[in-house]
């Protein structure tokens, strides 16, 4: 229906998680109206962060340097780790403005019907980082969803002997994912958390 090259683009962009095909036109179009050095710059942008981009070396959140921004700043409580599924959970913990401890990415959570077992997860890196002696409360902030509790009873049994799990509080939804709660949902739900 298109030329080749807006056909592609249409293409690429609804691979994009919530943009479908009409949505993908819209923003093709879009693209199109706007100046050549506006399309240079988004692509810039987009290889800069495949570039530059990359894993903490101690939580796993997103970084552009060694450590990332709250393994950085010494100012966090250091004796309190929060775990989450993916670096997106971060952004609504860090609005609710309760937590000032530092994380620890999994990269995403247990589901062994999907083939995602414990070894596929951070969760080694998440027991040395305990078993190092500093920590004393580790807050599970996985999704309220099946994978998301399995992988929060997974851990409260693994770590219960070394540390004090805690699992955020009701006020999260059962079955929504972290990353869509808005702040005074997730500042509650970390107040009232509660130990497994």
């Amino acid at each position: 229906m298109f030329p080749e090259p807006v056909e592609n683009l249409i293409t690429e962009l609804a691979r994009l998680p919530g943009i479908g095909r009409r949505s993908a036109q819209r923003i093709a179009f879009f693209l199109l109206r706007r100046s050549r050095e506006d399309a240079e710059a988004l692509a810039r942008s987009i290889v800069a962060v495949k570039d530059e981009i990359t894993f903490c070396r101690q939580c796993f959140n997103f970084t552009d340097e060694e450590l990332c921004i709250f393994c950085r700043d010494a100012r966090r409580d250091t004796s309190l780790i929060c775990v989450v599924e993916e670096p997106s959970d971060i952004i609504p913990i860090e609005k609710g403005g309760e937590y000032r401890g530092l994380y620890h990415v999994l990269g995403g959570a247990l589901s062994p019907l999907d083939g995602v077992d414990p070894e596929h997860l951070r969760i080694g890196e998440l027991v040395s980082r305990v078993e190092d002696g500093e920590v004393t409360e580790v807050i599970v902030a996985t999704n309220p969803n099946t994978s998301g509790e399995s992988t929060a009873m997974y851990l409260a049994d693994l770590l219960r002997e070394k540390v004090m799990i805690t699992r955020l509080a009701s006020g999260l939804p059962v079955g929504a994912d972290l990353e869509y709660a808005d702040e005074a949902t997730v500042s509650r739900a970390m107040q009232g958390r509660r130990e497994l």
